[in-house]
């Protein structure tokens, strides 16, 4: 399969009805047990929303909207700009930034022009972003204007042949209402004096309001149902992330499954789950357009603002990670917020715990509802029915899925409550890694004679045929909902000039559920004037704050096997049983 080329083949994904399994018998009555998914590009979701509801706000930032007419018209500008920045069918677009209303603008843009959007981490730094130049060949990227000095010093370390040919800048206040916000609206003034920086940019870099005023005209849509539409980025257990690829048929099908919690043109939602993750961009750029719903976008978590914007903007539809609904219920102020418009609220990312599950029950009548997915399966897999939640609990498997649990070497289906791993089949599975066939080969097996991912998660899944997490196969910290690849953090840490070797693991605590430690063996020139805090500094300025370790530890020697590899799994044993 060629990776240069915009049209994937078929995975071959069933459309037969699937054969009878536990969770049928409690499939919620209002629900079909598999979607009708139309056959257009994701670009034809925003051509019907802008077509239907022209005058109604797509997208609320700080009380200033967005209407569909105006997110088209943008999009179509945007697109036409890049064509003539030299993007054609299939490139890649790096998109950089918060979430914002330039986020959607850039990615139906990117879709326009026959383009494909590599959504990246605005926590990354320079070390961190080149990868995502040099890996999928990136010819332009949208980033925010407190971006662009990485953007420009991850572009000046890579060969020539490899740089940039265009990168357009924005501010987030280019969306904001001019002068002051109104209360109900504003941010802490941390955030907002954050929000309206205007930072000097790089040579030749393109403001946002330059590329729009432009004029440019598109050139035709040909993008169809298999051609490749994002190419998000996953770490794994050994070496730099890897893009899964994705195309508008299997993210179409997502998009759609948003009567799953029953959402549609009157839906407000809450959207602070970031949008370069692929909840995210599933639920907030992707779902919103397909019902031509109203979205009110938080470029960072602020509760005292997310408590005034449910009754400001009667949010009816929460999707969060449980830390934020911990956050929520630990201000002065929340007796006080009126969540009495909210008709959902779920997640995943992390177990909610029960004591605080049960708060949103007893106070506001709430039930927090699961779910489960992962990027290559372009978010839900697996989701809790509203009316029928368990909680600690991944939920049955989404529409049109087939998911079984079985023996990890044997890949023999193990019976209910033995814990195997999960595997996935559905039409929303990605095709395969970047340029990685290896990669791909391993991450898939046939299955009843169907082709099922490998999530890597080990689980159980009970008699009413609800799945259950249990650990994992592959390395992974779940820091606040945040995944932390080891391998990944290890990489940045040989660069650091204090660092012979490490290892990292995975440290309870008691707000995040885990954080990263480092096992560490110093350098002979540094092992008598190093301390902890010296390591922790150094990754501060080279890796997004959440992977930053917050316990090093230094020991003489890490233990190795026979052929010489790091027995992590002994250390995050040895971790556990301090625990």
């Amino acid at each position: 399969m060629s990776t240069h080329s915009s049209t994937i083949a078929s995975t071959g994904s069933s459309t037969a009805s699937p054969t009878e399994r536990p969770h049928h018998k409690i499939w919620p009555k209002r629900l079909p047990r598999k979607l009708v998914v139309p056959q257009t590009s994701l670009w034809f979701n925003l051509e019907v929303a802008a077509a239907r509801y022209p005058d109604k706000p797509a997208f609320v930032f700080f009380g200033q909207a967005l209407t569909y007419a105006r997110l088209k018209t943008q999009a179509e500008a945007l697109a036409g700009w890049l064509q003539a920045q030299g993007v054609g069918a299939g490139d890649r677009v790096a998109l950089y930034l918060q979430n914002c209303p330039q986020f959607i603008v850039a990615l139906y843009a990117v879709f326009r022009a026959n383009a494909v959007a590599v959504p990246v981490n605005p926590m990354n730094r320079a070390d961190e972003f080149g990868h995502y130049i040099s890996d999928p060949d990136t010819r332009v990227v949208v980033c925010a204007a407190d971006l662009a000095g990485f953007v420009a010093e991850a572009d000046a370390a890579l060969p020539p042949a490899q740089r940039l040919k265009a990168v357009l800048v924005t501010r987030y206040s280019d969306a904001m209402p001019e002068g002051a916000l109104d209360p109900a609206e504003a941010p802490s003034p941390a955030i907002e004096a954050w929000l309206r920086a205007d930072p000097p940019l790089p040579a030749g870099y393109v403001r946002w309001g330059e590329a729009l005023a432009a004029g440019q005209a598109p050139g035709p849509h040909t993008a169809g149902p298999d051609d490749l539409a994002l190419l998000p980025y996953t770490s794994g257990t050994t070496g730099l992330p890897k893009g899964c690829m994705h195309t508008h048929r299997t993210l179409m099908h997502n998009a759609v499954a948003g009567q799953w919690s029953e959402t549609g043109a009157e839906t407000v939602s809450l959207g602070v789950v970031p949008m370069f993750h692929i909840t995210g961009m599933m639920l907030c750029a992707l779902g919103t357009v397909f019902v031509g719903a109203t979205l009110v976008l938080m470029p960072r978590w602020d509760r005292e603002l997310a408590g005034r914007l449910f009754a400001r903007h009667g949010i009816t539809h929460w999707t969060c990670i449980p830390t934020m609904v911990i956050d929520l219920f630990g201000s002065p102020n929340y007796k006080r917020f009126d969540l009495s418009s909210l008709r959902y609220i779920g997640g995943g990312g992390a177990a909610m715990p029960q004591a605080v599950a049960q708060r949103l029950q007893d106070e506001f009548g709430l039930t927090f509802a699961e779910g489960y997915g992962l990027t290559e399966t372009a978010a839900p897999s697996h989701s809790n029915p509203m009316e029928r939640a368990k909680l600690q609990c991944l939920g049955i498997p989404f529409f049109s899925t087939d998911s079984r649990v079985v023996d990890p070497v044997t890949f023999e289906e193990v019976p209910p409550g033995q814990d195997g791993e999960i595997i996935v089949h559905g039409p929303q599975v990605f095709l395969g890694y970047w340029r990685h066939p290896e990669a791909t080969a391993a991450a898939f097996i046939s299955f009843e004679g169907k082709r099922f991912f490998r999530t890597g998660d080990l689980g159980r899944m009970d008699d009413e045929g609800y799945f259950f997490i249990t650990d994992r196969l592959k390395r992974m910290i779940n820091a606040s909902g945040y995944k932390v690849w080891p391998s990944e953090v290890e990489l940045m840490l040989f660069k650091c000039p204090l660092v012979q070797e490490a290892c990292i693991i995975a440290a309870k605590d008691a707000y995040r559920g885990e954080t990263v430690k480092a096992v560490v063996v110093l350098r002979t020139e540094a092992k008598a004037s190093a301390r902890p805090e010296d390591v922790v500094a150094w990754a501060r300025e080279h890796m997004a704050a959440y992977k930053v370790p917050k316990i090093v530890e230094f020991v003489d020697a890490l233990p190795k096997s026979g052929s010489g590899k790091v027995m992590w799994r002994l250390l995050q044993d040895q971790e556990a049983s301090r625990s």
